[in-house]
Formats: C-alpha cells, sequence, structure tokens
C-alpha cells in the first residue's frame, strides 16, 4: 500500500508528463475546480484560464522536472515544496525557467488534486 506522501509523488511525476504533453483534459484532472496559480511575476490565473492557454497551444511544455520535492501530509491536505524547471513556447516565444514550485493539495474520492500553486523564479546560478 501506498503512503499518502508516495501518492503525491506519483500524482506530481504524472502531472509533468500531462503538462509535457500538452493534454488539457488530463492536466484537468490533476487540478480542483478552484485552483489558482500564482505566477512568476505575481499574477493570479485559473482552471479555466489555464487550461485554455494549453489547449489553444498558446502555452505549450516540452519540459516539466520536478526536482528536490519535499511532502507534507496532513490529513486529507497536503503540502509540497520543489525546484521546478519549466520550459516550451509562451504564444510563440521559446521560454526555460528555473522555479521554487510550491502546492497545496486535497484528497478528495481517494485522489489528491492541486488547489493552489505558487511559483517562484529562482536565479540563474541556482537552476
Amino acid at each position: 500500500m501506498r503512503t499518502p506522501e508516495q501518492e503525491i509523488r506519483d500524482t506530481t511525476a504524472a502531472w509533468d508528463q500531462a503538462m509535457v504533453g500538452n493534454d488539457a483534459q488530463a492536466i484537468g484532472r490533476f487540478i480542483g475546480d478552484e485552483w489558482a496559480i500564482i505566477g512568476p511575476d505575481g499574477g493570479v490565473g485559473d482552471k479555466p484560464r489555464f487550461l485554455a492557454l494549453v489547449a489553444s497551444g498558446e502555452l505549450a511544455h516540452d519540459v516539466m522536472e520536478t526536482h528536490e520535492l519535499e511532502v507534507r501530509v496532513y490529513g486529507d491536505t497536503a503540502v509540497t515544496v520543489a525546484r521546478g524547471l519549466s520550459g516550451g513556447a509562451w504564444r510563440g516565444a521559446p521560454f526555460l525557467l528555473g522555479e521554487r514550485v510550491s502546492c497545496v493539495f486535497v484528497r478528495r474520492d481517494g485522489r489528491w488534486q492541486c488547489v493552489l500553486t505558487h511559483l517562484s523564479p529562482l536565479p540563474a546560478d541556482t537552476e
């Protein structure tokens, strides 16, 4: 039997794969309807807008890696902190970003969904 920590690690790895596959439907299964994302610029996005950007191809990833993943579980809630590498194209312009990523997950109906993601840019020498 997997521990909640391992379930979160597996969920994170599968979410990374869905992001690289640019599969909006699959990505949507990993995030709750109330999901919010705070980007490296401090802007706040939501699930419908994010998935629309992926589905339209305006946002496409060819790199999504999670490293140094720390998981803390509190019953049916979990918090993760990791170092991430995200790359692809935003409206046709290539990007590659090192980020500190924190997420809040909630377990619903036996599976974990992210309800909040916060991204902070890492200085180039720490990527």
